[in-house]
């Protein structure tokens, strides 16, 4: 019987491989984790969901500094942003959270963490740091980079991307950004509401293509009524280093020929997996520019050697990778067949108002041919909404034919937050008239999911056919006022 030095190897210290690493040692596998970069956390932890939001909260609390108006108070004059400052309160709230990431935690888990570059030697062997390690069972949970477009130029441009745009030594006076996905729409509001001229160029005619086009074009509304410039239908020609400035050549739907120019150029086309030197193909393991090749099990080809996280190209979050994390403790460790359905997998969106989904959007229900219809109710009629200031938003409803629940869309002021009721309610199959019977706190902005709810169900209570019953057995009298009385 051949021995392996580890029951489970995993390579890649970021989301998934964190969540695998520890439930496996915890439940008492020998487990080595290795990682090529200084520090474990991932992406997430030192150039994405961390920073993005704390800089997303400064930039919010500035520009409510400079519209101290809208809520009834003097107007105050602020001094401009020391972005050294808003950095380095960036590191700092990486550096809380990164113990809970460390070596020592993870060795106290039963886990060894090895920093290194891992090659596959064989389908069981790696080598690192100059010695082959075998392992049982491997999970490569390596992540994902910012993509590099094939832009003339390019290579020649200095360009920023989510590694660099947190610790920039100052805040440029303009910031060009190349795409119009999460990171560039969240991180165009924020640098704009710091003080920078932004302007975004995207290749199609919406903003956040994979939303609903409504939606989209309201969180484009908002953007730009906060000073944010967009170009759409563009393609992009070249990119050019002029020395004080970045500049970008494209032509619009028209054909016809721009050029806009930027301080910074921030570069946000989409991910690519972390494959190589792994020595991948020289073992067979099936991949593409897009990720690692996989089963619903998480399986590669080589069924013992499983992938999860943005290294297999599916659903780049963080709350994906750490749901396939379990989805591979399942097969690896307790050998059950457990497969993934990313159905009613959430994301969000973190404007402000923020654009959070579960399950199905109109997009989505249209490609897949589904009869649906739409319920919606406005943040515009929520109390607690215009109290803190924001009207803009909306929730949508998607109902199937038999009027099930298949997927919500809540544009609004902390959507992320509201969307998981929803999350719950389609992952329970909670029934409509349930969530319109809850009782909800007022004021609160959670109010929304129970109105939208019950607007479904008014339209059977309400009906004529049951005032008509009503009347009938209990002899009521009708209408007590009729318009224009």
């Amino acid at each position: 019987m051949t021995t392996y030095d580890y029951d489970l190897g995993v390579i890649g210290g970021g989301a998934a491989g964190l969540t695998v690493t520890a439930g496996a040692a915890q439940l008492g596998a020998k487990v080595l984790l290795i990682e090529r970069e200084s520090q474990l956390g991932g992406d997430c932890l030192h150039y994405g969901c961390v920073p993005s939001k704390t800089l997303i909260k400064t930039a919010s609390v500035y520009h409510q500094m400079r519209h101290t108006e809208k809520y009834g108070l003097p107007r105050v004059e602020i001094p401009p942003v020391d972005f050294t400052a808003v950095a380095r309160r960036i590191g700092e709230v990486i550096a809380t959270i990164q113990p809970h990431d460390s070596p020592e935690r993870f060795c106290k888990l039963g886990a060894k963490v090895e920093f290194g570059q891992a090659q596959f030697v064989d389908e069981h062997k790696v080598r690192v740091n100059d010695k082959n390690i075998t392992a049982k069972q491997w999970l490569i949970a390596t992540g994902s980079s910012s993509a590099t477009p094939l832009i003339p130029g390019l290579s020649q441009t200095p360009y920023l991307t989510n590694r660099e745009i947190f610790s920039l030594e100052k805040l440029p006076q303009s910031l060009l950004i190349l795409g119009g996905g999460p990171i560039a729409i969240e991180m165009a509001q924020a640098f704009c509401r710091l003080g920078s001229r932004v302007e975004v160029i995207q290749r199609s005619g919406q903003i956040l293509s994979k939303e609903d086009k409504d939606l989209a074009d309201l969180v484009m509304k908002r953007l730009q009524e906060e000073g944010v410039i967009f170009h759409l239908n563009t393609t992009v020609k070249a990119a050019r280093d002029t020395g004080r400035e970045r500049e970008i050549v494209y032509t619009d739907k028209e054909g016809q020929e721009k050029t806009v120019r930027g301080e910074q150029l921030l570069v946000a086309m989409g991910r690519s997996p972390n494959l190589a030197d792994m020595g991948l193909s020289a073992m067979g393991v099936e991949h593409s520019p897009r990720g690692i090749t996989v089963d619903r099990r998480l399986r590669t080809s080589h069924h013992h050697i499983f992938a999860a996280g943005d290294v297999t190209g599916t659903h780049q979050f963080t709350h994906a990778a750490g749901y396939e994390g379990g989805i591979v403790i399942s097969n690896a460790i307790f050998h059950l067949p457990r497969k993934t359905d990313y159905r009613l997998m959430p994301w969000c969106t973190y404007t402000e108002p923020e654009l959070a989904s579960v399950g199905m959007n109109e997009k989505a229900a249209q490609q897949a041919g589904i009869e649906y219809t739409v319920w919606s109710e406005e943040f515009s009629n929520n109390d607690r909404s215009l109290a803190e200031g924001e009207e803009m938003g909306k929730i949508k409803l998607i109902l199937d034919r038999k009027e099930r629940p298949i997927g919500v869309q809540i544009l609004g002021l902390h959507g992320g937050d509201l969307i998981g009721e929803w999350v719950a309610t389609l992952n329970g199959n909670v029934k409509l008239s349930t969530i319109a019977a809850a009782v909800h706190p007022y004021p609160t902005l959670v109010e929304i999911n129970k109105r939208v709810a019950g607007a479904v169900l008014s339209k059977k209570i309400f009906s004529a056919k049951v005032r008509k019953a009503l009347s009938f057995f209990f002899n009521l009298k009708g209408r007590a006022c009729e318009p224009g009385e």
